[in-house]
Parts: C-alpha cells; structure tokens; sequence
C-alpha cells in the first residue's frame, strides 16, 4: 500500500482511497471490480474508477486490498479496559487461595520505599468456586496496601479492609455486588486513575482499538464521560467517535444542560456525541444475580436464587420516561430472561428507542416484542466462549435460549455487537468469531443453530452502515482479505476473522491507522 500527500496539512478535508475492492455489507456491492473512494468533510462523496486526485488531496493506494464500512464496539467501559494493562491479573483463578497467592506475590515484589500503594486487580470469576472470598483472608497478604479486585464481569468486587476504609464504605466479611458495587466505582476509577502519571493507557487503548479498525465505541464507564471525553479531545486523543452514556446520577446533570442522545459535545468535531441513558436493571450470570424467570440450577443457598433486579418495573418505567421526554435513547442492561421481558414492558410503556445491553438469556416470545417495538439487541458475543461452563452449571435447563443471535435476527432484531470491555477484549474481530462458530478451542460449537454467517457478523459490527457508497460516514477499514469470503467450515470462517490483518483505518476522512 503507498500513502502520498500532495500537502503537508493532512486535514485538506479530502482524502481518496484508490484501487479498493468493495465488501458487500447488508447490501450486495455494486462491483467486484477496484474503485475510488474519495472522503470529504466527512462523508463519502464518490465512488467510482479512475478518480484522479485533487490538489492537495491525501491519497491511499489500497492496491486491490478490500475496503468495508468502519468498525464499532457498541459497549465498552473504556477508562476501565486502559487501566487493565495495568493492573494485576487475577482470571483464570480456581478459588480464594490462588487470588491471594498471586496478590501476596506481587505485594512482597513492591519497592519497599512505596508504603500503602493501591493494588488494583481484574478478572476473577467465583461463580464456579466452591467458597466464596473473605475480607479477612485478603487482609493476610496485603499489609497496609489498599487492594481493590474487580470480577472478570464487573459485577462485584473484592476489596481489602484497607481499600474499604480509604473508600469511605464500611467494613465488612465479604464482596460487594451489584448495587453497593456500582455506587463506588466512580470512586474506584478516580484511584486507580491517580496511580497513572498520564492519559498513556487510555492513549494505547484508542491506538491499539484504530489498529484493529475499530473507528468508534459507545463508552459506557460509570463517570461523567460527556464532561470528559470534551477534554479528552482537547488533548487529542480524538480518533475515534464516542457516544457516551449517562447512568441515573447523573440524568438530571444532562438534562438541564441540554444534551440529546446525538447532540455533539463541545470539542468533539462532531465525533464525540452524547449517548444514551444507561440503566443496570439486573446482574450477571457469573455473580449469579442476573434475573431469571426461574431459579439458578445451583441457586439453592443463594440470598436471591432467581437473581435480582437493581430497579423494579415502576422505577424503570419512570427512569425511561423522563429520558423520552429529554431527548435521550435508553440502554437498559438486561441479561437474564426475566430482566429482558421487563425491560420490554418498559419501553413498550414509555415509547422510548434504544437497546437491550446483553440479552443473553431471552425467551421466544419476547424477541418476537423486540423485534415488534424496535429495541435492538446490543449483544457481545466473545461472552459465550467464558460462560460455555459457568452456564452448564448455572443454566443447564435453559441453555438452548443463551446468546440467540439467529433467533433474534429472524425476529426482526437489530444486532449490535460490542465487547463490554474489560469484561471481554476490544476487537471485533474476536466477537464476530465468536458469533459465527461458537467455540475458540477443541470443542465443538455451543448452539450451533444460533451460529450466524460471517456477513451477518459483519453487518452487525459498522453501525448500521451498509456497502461504502455515496453519503455514508468517511469511516473505512482497508483489509488485505475479504472477511466474509467462501470458507469450508465455520471454525475456518472464525479464524479467518480472528487472524484478520487492517491495513487501515479511516475515521470521517482521517487516518488514524495505517500498516504498510
């Protein structure tokens, strides 16, 4: 590939992407031929052969490659996946005693001239231990280090009593979940945040993101993201569009500011925008409190063996409704069957567009609602090669209704894909995988009738931006291979996906990414 500028400003406001085969996305492409793509203010405004460049116009030589609409992460905490790449990794753990074994270990390698450093952790997952974690055992191997342990789900944490304490929560034996857990994230982050000396993390995030032709996310971090993502653009970390997401405390903030799902925000250039209202209406399958219209198979000692709703119908109803009336989508988080079929009766309630954040155990009859009232289904499919187990153990009778990604497309569902990041990595190209063969190992595929087709993957990974043509977004991904190309079997289609290489990515007419 050769990248030429007749200009040494890059920002002329035009850019032309020659000799690239179009990838059909939810339309046919019009040609298998190479094309010229040319980007201005913004937008596509030509696609054809033999455009020549204009002066001053920055040029790219896709030289046959393959060019498809740029690619969205629909649900990500994206403060939270930075900091992972620093934080101490703690997944893949058996029980209580291998979590305080490695964060003894990495406490006793501290300089000892750093008395008190936060020690922050990711990714345990104890729905399958067969006890469950203690203040008082984390004390043991963390000295006066604050220790603060978020679950692989983000659904609960773990925290030491120094952590507690300088968080200003009250002691107590064993993990937060759910509500309680939530209220001092933003709290969490803030700390963790001030262990960096720079925005360097988020920075990698957004490069390593541009690199896998990822040209926008949906940020749903539990912060005030619609006041920070301004000043994050202001400091030029900027290429990538943002939506972000409000939760409750801070409804009433946006509201009186005047800020509409779509509206831009103030240093954005029109790719930073306001969100939606975001809503955690019930748990996680791995911290058992999703809710379910029957009890967990293994619920039997559980305070809630059905899992539990964060808000009631007439709270949800009411939070819905005043976001309607602002100008603001909803996405409400739902993923067990009986969260999902209330929060359908919410929007059908109170008139309001917008999303199902997860919908992993859903019922018949309420996708064909969905589909019906047009909530689409914001769904990460990476999420089913970590529950395959806990699911056998928590949901073996309802198996067969996880992750029904041909059931809802046959009910007329939108498809959105995300990776609710850190929960699972930022890539596309690993969730639509997931979504076509249902298996990353040996293993033969889990529901195989809910395996999609890699196109349809595809579709539901751009946004809703079909084919590249005239007056779509200036949002393209150069790719040495088609990704939805004729493959024998589908675990050759899903590693095909994975191994995907982008050459480059392209955010409204800029380069954000490029590998030659």
């Amino acid at each position: 590939m050769m990248v030429e500028s007749k200009a040494a400003d890059a920002r002329s406001g035009s850019l032309l992407i020659s000799r690239a085969r179009l990838v059909s996305v939810g339309v046919p492409a019009p040609t298998d031929r190479p094309v010229d793509i040319r980007i201005a203010d913004g937008l596509v405004s030509e696609v054809a052969s033999g455009l020549r460049p204009l002066p001053g116009e920055q040029v790219i030589d896709a030289a046959d490659r393959w060019a498809i609409p740029g690619l969205w992460d629909h649900h990500v905490h994206m403060i939270q996946w930075s900091q992972t790449r620093s934080r101490l990794d703690v997944g893949g753990t058996d029980g209580p005693d291998a979590v305080t074994r490695i964060v003894g270990d990495h406490i006793a390698r501290l300089p000892a001239n750093r008395p008190g450093t936060v020690v922050s952790g990711y990714g345990f997952r104890s729905a399958t231990w067969s006890r469950q974690p203690t203040v008082a055992e984390l004390d043991r191997v963390s000295g006066d280090h604050p220790v603060v342990l978020t679950s692989g789900d983000g659904h609960n944490g773990w925290l030491n009593s120094a952590a507690l304490a300088l968080l200003g929560t009250p002691q107590r034996t064993g993990a937060l979940t759910e509500n309680e857990w939530f209220a001092l994230m933003p709290g969490i982050v803030e700390l963790t945040a001030g262990m960096q000396s720079d925005d360097r993390d988020l920075r990698a995030a957004v490069r390593d993101a541009s690199s896998r032709g990822v040209v926008g996310i949906v940020d749903f971090e539990l912060a005030r993201g619609y006041l920070d993502w301004p000043e994050r653009f202001a400091n030029g970390i900027d290429s990538l569009r943002v939506r972000s997401a409000v939760y409750p405390d801070g409804l009433e903030e946006v509201l009186a500011a005047g800020l509409r799902t779509g509206q831009p925000l103030p240093h954005g250039a029109g790719l930073a925008t306001m969100g939606p209202l975001k809503i955690i209406s019930d748990g996680s399958l791995n911290t058992r409190t999703a809710h379910c219209r029957e009890p967990y198979a293994d619920g039997g000692e559980l305070e809630h063996p059905s899992g539990q709703q964060n808000f009631d119908l007439t709270e949800r109803v009411s939070l819905l409704g005043h976001a309607h009336a602002g100008g603001l989508q909803a996405a409400v988080h739902a993923i067990g069957d009986a969260a999902v079929g209330i929060a359908l009766d919410a929007f059908a309630s109170t008139g309001v567009s917008g999303s199902v954040e997860h919908a992993q155990l859903t019922t018949r009859d309420d996708l064909t609602r969905m589909g019906r009232l047009g909530v689409r289904a914001s769904v990460q499919p990476a999420h089913l090669l970590d529950d395959r187990e806990v699911t056998a153990q928590c949901w073996p009778d309802r198996a067969d209704r996880c992750f029904a990604f041909v059931s809802m497309l046959s009910a007329g569902v939108g498809l959105r894909f995300g990776s609710d990041a850190p929960v699972a990595p930022l890539d596309p190209w690993l969730a639509m995988a997931a979504a076509v063969h249902r298996s990353a190992d040996e293993r033969d595929p889990w529901n195989p009738g809910e395996a999609i087709s890699a196109a349809e993957a595809l579709a539901a990974s751009t946004d809703g931006q079909t084919t590249l043509a005239v007056g779509g977004r200036g949002d393209v991904v150069v790719l040495d291979d088609n990704p939805v190309g004729r493959t024998r079997d589908t675990a050759t289609a899903a590693a095909r996906l994975r191994e995907r290489r982008v050459a480059a990515t392209i955010v409204a007419g800029r380069l954000s990414h490029i590998d030659l």
